[in-house]
């Protein structure tokens, strides 16, 4: 139950993140009241996975999903571009995130 936690609130800091951009500098209120809430989801779930699972394995891993999906929802969605050299460090981070996951013992 601790990683289904922690892989929601990685999905929740996606979703804060996207609310925020789409907030446009938290200028629309609708918006602003989904990041904020995203948040505070975000960090409830996290709060959740780290009581069972230690705080070395589901902060990066917290983060690392929050970063490599926010890289593609920005690609995807907001048409970001990204070099191609770019992509291969967002492939290490998830190598990073797998491997934190495999070796971390939980």
């Amino acid at each position: 139950m601790a990683w289904l936690d922690l892989i929601l609130a990685g999905g929740l800091e996606v979703f804060w993140s996207t609310m925020m951009k789409q907030s446009n500098g938290f200028s629309k209120l609708n918006y602003s009241l989904y990041c904020v809430l995203g948040m505070i989801a975000s960090f409830y779930f996290l709060s959740r996975a780290i009581k069972t699972l230690p705080m070395s394995l589901s902060y990066p891993i917290w983060t690392g999903i929050g970063a490599v999906g926010s890289i593609i929802i920005g690609v995807v969605f907001f048409h970001d571009k990204l070099a191609p050299v770019t992509w291969l460090f967002v492939g290490l981070l998830l190598v990073g995130i797998i491997g934190i996951k495999v070796t971390g013992g939980h």
